[in-house]
């Protein structure tokens, strides 16, 4: 494995720990999610990876080398968008996007190239000699998206880089991601969007509150499910919750959603009390279908709130 986190913990003053026990590994060409709620810990340890915390305890080696002991290889091995905005102010985009991919040891040549694929694909041509300080927050966003990805390290690191960025160009950007991992780049995707997370990740694992809740294939972590079938209800809006059958398991309520476990034998006894609801005007919708990762993510995290709602996503 290119990156090894073995036994990682880190305790603040007042003995508040951001991450407890963390383990986990990544290889070359593989796409890895680090999801989880705001405040779980997640940015704590990007930062430990990268040299810029040092862990309480534990170990970090990244291609063999221990980055606790060296921070700087870390910094040189490691290209990383981070969650809050690059301050580009006095660059124009391609500016910026160049000035990294230099600054990264590309050639002139080629970063320039690279700079001009990206800005093409990601729809930035307009902006690509706008000064920062007069672009949009999602325009900014994709620009430090092509400042990590335009001389890539031996990992990427990505902390919720689809902030504020459009459903069209999320799209391009998550294809964009996949391409790294395929030219041999480890990418670690920091994010609480689990929708995208699902389509995008090869691996996962789930932290909240610096714990590692679960961690493996989308499949394999479905498999605890078992055959059981989700069932998820969309309240109208000011409509109370409605009284729920014994027969549905593990209810979540997350806004106006409500979404439960139903076993095979109950689905058609769901069906039937769910249509009931949508004709008196309870609920706008009711849908039924096999497990996703939103559903173990519900199941595994204490404050699952946070869970962007379908319309938010790509």
């Amino acid at each position: 494995m290119l990156l090894e986190i073995k036994n990682v913990h880190k305790v603040y003053k007042g003995k508040v720990k951001a991450n407890d026990n963390i383990s986990l590994s990544i290889a070359e060409g593989e796409v890895f999610g680090l999801l989880g709620p705001n405040g779980a810990g997640k940015t704590t340890l990007v930062n430990q990876i990268i040299g810029l915390t040092m862990p309480t305890s534990g170990t970090i080696t990244l291609n063999g080398v221990d980055v606790i002991a060296n921070p700087g290889y870390a910094r040189e091995s490691c290209s990383f968008q981070s969650q809050t905005q690059v301050p580009i102010s006095g660059l124009s985009t391609l500016q910026a996007i160049e000035l990294v991919g230099r600054i990264r040891g590309g050639k002139k040549k080629d970063v320039h190239k690279r700079a001009m694929d990206l800005i093409e694909k990601l729809e930035l041509g307009e902006w690509q000699k706008t000064m920062g300080m007069v672009i949009s927050g999602g325009v900014r966003r994709l620009v430090a998206f092509c400042m990590a990805a335009v001389t890539p390290g031996k990992i990427v690191i990505f902390d919720e880089p689809t902030n504020d960025i459009d459903p069209l160009r999320r799209r391009i950007l998550w294809n964009e991601v996949q391409e790294l991992a395929k030219q041999g780049a480890a990418v670690l995707l920091v994010t609480h969007n689990v929708l995208e997370a699902e389509r995008v990740v090869d691996r996962l694992a789930i932290i909240d509150q610096g714990i590692v809740m679960g961690m493996g294939t989308t499949s394999s972590l479905k498999e605890d499910e078992g055959n059981a079938m989700r069932l998820e209800l969309i309240l109208e809006p000011s409509q109370a919750e409605p009284t729920l059958p014994d027969y549905l398991q593990n209810p979540v309520i997350v806004n106006r959603r409500i979404v439960a476990r139903v076993n095979p034998a109950e689905i058609t006894p769901a069906i039937e009390w769910a249509r009931g609801l949508k004709e008196s005007n309870a609920i706008e919708e009711f849908s039924l279908g096999p497990a996703t990762l939103e559903d173990i993510y519900i199941r595994l995290v204490r404050n699952p709130d946070e869970v962007e709602q379908p319309g938010e996503v790509m």
